[in-house]
């Protein structure tokens, strides 16, 4: 009788850890899109997944401020919309305008402030490439060219074996991966199940992809490829990547509030997609890049690697010469550069996430936002337009 009471209070047991382990772990993670919880996940991203802070800076660099009423009307398939239209269809959370370095417009909308920290989803890849600019300027990395199985010889099974870093920065690194969202089974949806549902290390789970084709010869957008690239900063620097952008990004261009960077299991950053921060420390980023990698009295990025990062410099990834799906839009190292481009580029985020750099007109526009749709969609193509239709006017 006892060992039938024993067996009872342990199946018991296992049912409460396991429900308790569903209520808190695994059930935020799998309905965090849901239409009802997304607006509030995505800034407390915290309070979903692991993540390291990113200290803000001793002397923090505020902005000057010349505000102005905005609702810009422009010209889109046909019609004349307006900003606010726009904004509200789109699900939009906050937007920022900058002009010669001034806050122009600053509006946050859905319960958001200017004091919360937005997530970013694969903004967060333009970031990640800064770190690989820098960290080749510092020497951790010999060349663009070198392969990545140099530096990672765990590759070498996989479809990465001999590929250049070049190819894996412009997304060109012919690796079988499907960023499907919309498909549980796709390889981006399983990878994140690895992460987060079957709590395996990222340095494992990036081990077994094959190659489709040759690199260098065809664009395909692969969230893998930040990852690795990740993965590289980490093992060339001999430091996470919190760290390494703490003391090369955050803190030399003036970051006024804490941000924080999501991490598996093990601490280790989810690269593709982890950045956390305030609107006002996005336009500060997009304002290094403005600013040719020069900011707040120092050059913090090199001024070649700004200016090769968002010039594509192979025909494949030229506007126009991109798949329809990606809207032929042109891509260099991580960041997208709209077709009609007269300079002007850009990091995109799923849901409506945004920085926006337009060097001829002294431009730098951050949104975000909880839109219904996951992958691109004709409101990303609006967004350049509305964009593009700010500076105008304030020009």
């Amino acid at each position: 009788m006892l060992i039938v009471n024993f067996i009872l209070i342990v199946i018991v047991l296992l049912i409460a850890i396991g429900l308790i382990f569903w209520r808190f772990y695994l059930e935020p993670k799998i309905t965090m899109f849901d239409d009802e919880k997304r607006v509030k996940n995505f800034h407390s991203m915290d309070q979903v997944f692991p993540s390291k802070i990113i200290r803000c800076a001793t002397q923090a660099y505020i902005f000057q401020e010349d505000l102005c009423d905005l609702n810009t009307s422009y010209q889109f398939q046909g019609e004349t919309r307006t900003m606010v239209d726009f904004l509200q269809r789109t699900g939009n959370t906050g937007i920022l305008i900058l002009r010669d370095d001034l806050i122009i417009y600053e509006k946050y909308s859905q319960g958001y402030t200017k004091f919360d920290k937005k997530t970013s989803w694969s903004v967060a890849k333009g970031f990640i490439s800064a770190l690989v600019g820098i960290a080749i300027n510092e020497g951790y990395i010999q060349n663009i060219n070198d392969p990545i199985t140099q530096y990672m010889p765990e590759l070498k099974e996989s479809g990465y074996n001999n590929v250049p870093i070049k190819h894996i920065l412009q997304m060109s690194s012919g690796i079988k991966f499907s960023e499907a969202y919309e498909d549980k089974n796709s390889d981006i949806n399983q990878l994140l199940y690895k992460l987060f549902l079957y709590m395996r290390p990222i340095e494992k789970v990036i081990l077994n992809y094959p190659s489709q084709f040759p690199s260098g010869n065809y664009f395909e957008y692969v969230s893998l490829n930040t990852q690795i690239l990740g993965l590289l900063l980490r093992r060339v620097t001999r430091q996470d990547i919190v760290s390494y952008l703490e003391k090369k990004l955050w803190q030399p261009m003036g970051a006024e509030s804490d941000a924080y960077w999501l991490t598996d299991n093990y601490g280790t950053e989810v690269t593709f997609c982890g950045m956390n921060c305030t609107l006002r420390d996005y336009a500060k980023f997009g304002l290094v890049y403005l600013h040719n990698g020069y900011f707040n009295g120092q050059q913090i990025i090199p001024k070649s690697w700004v200016k090769e990062s968002t010039i594509p410099d192979s025909y494949h990834l030229k506007p126009g010469a991109t798949d329809e799906m990606y809207f032929k839009w042109g891509y260099q190292y991580h960041w997208w550069i709209p077709e009609g481009s007269k300079g002007d580029y850009c990091a995109n985020g799923a849901w409506g996430q945004y920085i926006y750099i337009n060097p001829e007109k002294n431009f730098v526009g951050v949104k975000t936002g909880s839109s219904n749709t996951i992958l691109r969609s004709i409101d990303d193509v609006e967004t350049i337009a509305l964009f593009r239709a700010i500076a105008d006017e304030l020009d």
